[in-house]
């Protein structure tokens, strides 16, 4: 029963870090007595790009990696989206079809919220509309820099900038080393490289004693260097 409480919109305390704390009492109200929760396995596409949306995901656990297909059929991992980020919104906004597709690296649950829900709340709550947009206009800049830093900055540069956000954005384990356990080949996907080219320079920072490696894992042993690295100096 308790469980049943706190995964109401109106209880969760998750909201608080995304732009549903806008929302009105009454409206998170609607929106939980129509959303669906669901269980995501590791793996599972949640949406694929060039979809059209008839509503949002809200993550209350788990991880999922945001990516575009390239030209040359590649994919590029724009984001990773962890607890309390709501996938689909800018597509829901827009009515236009998703750009990018959703898989979870991990286990997740997520809240599937239909979108006349957050139409109606756009549409007569102008201090939620005020939110959406700023959480948009943010992305949008987190989306410009990271244009830049693949266009003028090396694989090196990026790998240690890489490691670096997953750390701050996800945490480490009990034994020191990355939370967020990826493949090289996703690894490979977030700094934009080819798998080879990726385990060649993690290679090279190992040598250099920036990080540890112990088969997937990866510990960060000089976050000082880590970020000289990233940032040129």
């Amino acid at each position: 029963m308790e469980e049943h409480e706190n995964s109401r919109c109106e209880n969760c305390i998750i909201r608080q870090i995304n732009s549903f704390k806008a929302l009105k009492k009454e409206e998170l109200k609607q929106m939980s007595d129509h959303k669906e929760t669901r269980k995501v396995k590791k793996g599972e596409i949640l949406f694929k790009e060039g979809e059209r949306l008839s509503g949002v995901y809200c993550v209350r656990s788990g991880i999922s990696k945001l990516s575009k297909l390239s030209d040359n059929g590649k994919d590029q991992i724009v984001k990773l989206a962890g607890k309390g980020e709501v996938l689909g919104q800018r597509s829901l906004i827009t009515s236009e079809q998703t750009n990018l597709s959703a898989t979870a690296l991990e286990d997740m649950d997520v809240c599937y919220i239909p979108k006349n829900h957050i139409q109606e709340s756009l549409m007569q709550n102008p201090v939620f509309t005020n939110t959406v947009l700023k959480r948009m206009a943010s992305e949008l800049k987190t989306a410009n820099h990271t244009i830049v830093n693949m266009a003028q900055k090396s694989v090196r540069q990026r790998l240690a900038k890489g490691l670096l956000y997953l750390d701050d954005s996800f945490g480490t384990d009990e034994d020191g080393f990355l939370y967020l356990q990826l493949s090289r080949s996703n690894l490979a996907d977030i700094v934009g490289t080819a798998t080879e080219l990726l385990i060649r320079t993690l290679t090279k920072l190992k040598k250099e004693g920036a990080v540890s490696i112990s088969g997937k894992r990866i510990k960060l042993e000089d976050k000082k260097l880590l970020y000289a690295i990233a940032e040129g100096i």
